[in-house]
């Protein structure tokens, strides 16, 4: 349906908290090494639940393997640096949203590579704070799968 694509992420509980989405909502989660921890780790293993077998995962060894699977123009970066709303494009089945890393977001160099329609910005009153990645990912694709009529 929808592709998640998690850029170097850096916390296992919110990685497991978005593989239990992923199953719930049938998006691919797509992870972008290096990983901050193992996919071993008890935190997200707990986070995660079950939810692991439920859950198509792909790992890629750098951005660039990950985004030549995907039509460019149909991947959507995510940053509190974005002007363009999340809920403002039309989305379809297989549009991949791309998220950095916790402590950091999306560096400089990575959002210069999307159109401005492309780079996409979830509203907030504070704009020094972000939120929460395991949350951002949840709005994003219950949007995304929304506007497709939650269609399997």
């Amino acid at each position: 349906m929808f592709n998640i694509i998690l850029f170097e992420p850096e916390i296992p509980p919110n990685t497991g908290n978005i593989i239990r989405l992923c199953a719930n909502t049938g998006a691919h989660l797509h992870l972008i090494e290096p990983l901050g921890f193992d996919l071993s780790d008890k935190q997200l293993q707990r986070a995660g639940l079950d939810y692991h077998d439920l859950t198509q995962i792909t790992q890629h060894q750098n951005l660039s393997a990950c985004l030549q699977t995907f039509n460019s123009a149909r991947i959507f970066a995510l940053s509190a640096k974005a002007q363009t709303c999340y809920s403002t494009p039309h989305f379809q089945a297989g549009d991949a949203f791309l998220f950095g890393p916790e402590t950091r977001g999306l560096a400089p160099e990575i959002l210069q590579t999307f159109a401005p329609t492309q780079r996409l910005l979830i509203p907030q009153h504070t704009s020094k704070r972000s939120l929460n990645l395991s949350n951002a990912v949840a709005i994003m694709i219950y949007e995304a799968w929304r506007q497709v009529g939650f269609g399997k």
